[in-house]
């Protein structure tokens, strides 16, 4: 989105629009219009995989990769970049439509309609990779279904409890198949689902989502409309191949945007449970300067009827509560972003992603970070600039809130020339928003890596166990050669407790567990060849009986 047009538009539009702004939680990206969204819960976290509308779409949809985003809490999310694009395949140029990833065999499959613009084919595609954020690898080198028209879009994909998969897609008409346990082959004829008022009140369009939930099956869909604008509606089955009979609406034709009404003629949506909570994924146009080739992902949580059905779910700007709360005191990507204005993000050179384009008066909202009841002494953050850098005001629960810290930023001489830069804090205590106020020059100021508070007071209750870093210390010596170590040295004050010593790479992915079980000695040193395959930094975290107690980045050379 033309994040400087945003800034414009709060000030032309006043003091109203500026309160929902700091209010709202949907869309739930701002960095990127995202489209076409298909949720998945793997490990304890919420993936979120769509579309990107490239901004500037304002005649035709303007497609040419995936994007994928996670969180562990449904309030702050955390952009890992695009997973696959258009040039994975050698048989497809265009059209990077509505996508979704299931896990399977240790796998991860994504299932994708792409478009041919010599043949002018429709075809669905299978990605694979080893990690949920990818990079994923056409998995066929060819199409596993193709089609001289619109019909083969928009797959959605279900492994039933007996292990059969079944793939739905289509618009205007509704198709299935059954899966093999490849995942990338399938077995039988490709059956349409009949259209008539029983199975979809004879207005199906497009967007099918298959699941089960209390042994009934749910097929999800947007309903085409006469008047141009789809809405979403269900209908349900005990049987993963129906017959289907038809439920209702579930999200009407809404719209909901800061200051006009939405644009978007489309939906797409997802259900999936996530903590013991219920969440319906759509998109809508509600981001500033969204429309209809420009949309944004959405997230409401609902309760299902006593009955099984699906109440009626409304389009808000508040989004779905956080669950649980952020800790400060580890290493968090300066992506992971509640909200956000001004800024993009974009490939690291240490790994992962970054936050750039960076201008004064843009900022990041991180929500419901908990600092506990002693609080922080400091900030670290990892920066580059080009430039000759500016400031990151840190600042409590609004733009212009209580104003805990000031972390002056360098010019490094280049805008991946990373840097760490720290700075004193004083006044963060309990639960509050965080404010990551930019300000500086007229040009673009820095790009931004990750950044960890620095506690005051204990947080271990065991044998007094302290963060404090006098108490507890991990000493790294990394270097990518056939000596290379890491060395970690621990107080006596935890010997003979249950530890565990991971290393994650710079987006979150675990790379390998050093080492799980009960600690006897001062110290270990631990051989770094068979576990790291890439220079880069990486973040060591040390667990005492499954909480992360310390955690300290260490750059591999």
């Amino acid at each position: 989105m033309n994040a400087k047009k945003l800034k414009l538009n709060i000030i032309i539009t006043g003091i109203i629009i500026v309160q929902k702004i700091i209010l709202a939680e949907n869309p739930i990206v701002q960095t990127n219009y995202t489209a076409d969204p298909a949720p998945m819960v793997y490990n304890d976290t919420f993936y979120v995989y769509c579309g990107h509308d490239e901004d500037g779409s304002t005649v035709w949809f303007n497609m040419k990769e995936w994007r994928c985003y996670s969180s562990v809490d449904m309030a702050n999310w955390t952009d890992h970049g695009s997973p696959l694009d258009l040039t994975a395949f050698s048989w497809a140029n265009a059209d990077a439509w509505a996508a979704q990833c299931i896990p399977r065999n240790g796998k991860f499959y994504m299932y994708v309609p792409v478009f041919n613009t010599t043949t002018k084919n429709r075809m669905i595609g299978v990605a694979m990779a080893d990690n949920p954020t990818g990079p994923f690898k056409d998995a066929l080198g060819k199409p596993m279904l193709s089609r001289y028209d619109c019909c083969y879009i928009d797959p959605t994909v279900y492994v039933d409890s007996d292990e059969q998969a079944y793939m739905y897609w289509g618009n205007p008409y509704c198709y299935y198949v059954k899966l093999n346990k490849d995942m990338t082959s399938y077995t039988g004829d490709i059956v349409q689902i009949p259209e008539n008022a029983q199975t979809f009140s004879n207005c199906y369009g497009e967007a099918p989502w298959l699941y089960k939930r209390n042994n009934l099956y749910y097929l999800i869909w947007a309903a085409d409309n006469p008047n141009g604008k789809e809405n979403i509606r269900y209908s349900t089955s005990p049987n993963p191949t129906g017959p289907w009979s038809y439920k209702g609406v579930i999200m009407p034709t809404q719209g909901l945007t800061w200051n006009k009404p939405c644009t978007s003629w489309t939906n797409h949506e997802g259900i999936v449970d996530f903590k013991g909570k219920s969440y319906f994924v759509y998109h809508n146009a509600a981001a500033p300067g969204g429309g209809a080739f420009m949309r944004s992902t959405c997230i409401e949580e609902f309760t299902y009827n006593a009955d099984g059905t699906i109440p009626q779910i409304n389009m808000t700007l508040e989004g779905p509560k956080q669950i649980g709360h952020l800790n400060p005191y580890d290493t968090t990507q300066a992506e992971t972003i509640n909200w956000a204005s001004g800024v993009k993000t974009e490939k690291c050179s240490e790994g992962g992603m970054n936050v750039c384009r960076i201008e004064s008066g843009d900022y990041i909202r991180v929500k419901g970070v908990d600092f506990g009841t002693g609080g922080a002494k400091g900030f670290i953050a990892r920066v580059a600039s080009n430039t000759s850098g500016g400031k990151i005001e840190v600042r409590l629960d609004t733009t212009n809130g209580t104003l805990i810290g000031t972390c002056d930023i360098p010019g490094t001489g280049g805008w991946q020339a990373w840097t760490t830069k720290a700075c004193d804090i004083s006044g963060a205590s309990d639960v509050h928003n965080v404010y990551f106020m930019f300000t500086g020059g007229s040009c673009s100021l820095f790009n931004f890596s990750w950044w960890k508070f620095i506690p005051v007071d204990p947080v271990g209750s065991k044998s007094g166990l302290r963060r404090d870093e006098e108490l507890f210390k991990v000493k790294c010596v990394i270097s990518k050669n056939s000596t290379g170590s890491l060395h970690v040295e621990l107080p006596a004050t935890i010997s003979h407790n249950n530890i565990s010593i991971r290393l994650f790479d710079i987006s979150g992915k675990q790379v390998s567990t050093l080492f799980n079980g009960q600690w006897t000695v001062s110290s270990k040193t631990f051989g770094l060849d068979k576990h790291l395959k890439a220079s880069g930094t990486y973040l060591v975290k040390v667990s005492l009986d499954g909480k992360t107690i310390f955690s300290n980045p260490v750059l591999v050379n």
